[in-house]
């Protein structure tokens, strides 16, 4: 899941990095600060007493992951991310349009492409759920989307070979051919 959270932010720097949004004047800062992109965390922000400081941004959090199997059918797994946006602006107005500038060139970006890190699909059967916090906190306005990510299939090792006393090695298993190509190659007769 934490390569899911990185491909994420990497799509997210990539899909949002034109919209430019004011940034706060905090206490200490010599001049008004210039405005930016939002900045993309994953996880947490870094100091969460200071998230008004750090908006305009986005942050990604997994909130829910499951790995479920039908008799026949190979291990589905899947998680639900939470994306939290967070902007300023001195204008409420101007402001709850930038919020929605933001989460929408997102979602957009998320239904044209579908797939992120050439590895998780997004789920269209779920959807992507938006809402914008209807709290007054201006000049800080903030919004949520949820999505659900259908992640890599987990491929199992070859049980019978680690009861017989054999390493768990299958030479058929796809998820393993980097981590074979990278380490232990030679062992299975292989030579780059």
């Amino acid at each position: 899941m934490v390569i899911l959270l990185e491909q994420l932010k990497e799509f997210t720097e990539n899909a949002t990095r034109n919209i430019i949004l004011p940034v706060s004047y905090q206490k200490g800062d010599p001049e008004p600060p210039p405005p930016r992109a939002a900045e993309v965390f994953r996880a947490r922000l870094p100091d969460s007493k200071a998230a008004k400081k750090k908006a305009p941004y986005i942050l990604h959090q997994i909130m829910t992951n499951k790995d479920a199997q039908n008799e026949g059918i190979l291990l589905d797994s899947e998680a639900v991310v939470r994306t939290i946006f967070c902007v300023y602006h001195p204008d409420e107005q101007q402001g709850g349009v930038a919020l929605l500038s933001l989460m929408d060139q997102l979602r957009i970006s998320f239904l044209e492409r579908v797939v992120v890190g050439a590895q998780f699909r997004l789920d269209l059967e779920a959807g992507i759920e938006v809402l914008v916090y209807p709290e007054d906190t201006a000049p800080y306005y903030a919004g949520e989307m949820v999505t659900t990510w259908h992640l890599p299939p987990v491929k199992r090792l070859d049980t019978t070979r680690v009861i017989h006393g054999m390493p768990p090695w299958d030479p058929n298993a796809r998820h393993l051919e980097e981590i074979i190509g990278l380490k232990g190659s030679e062992e299975h007769g292989e030579k780059q």
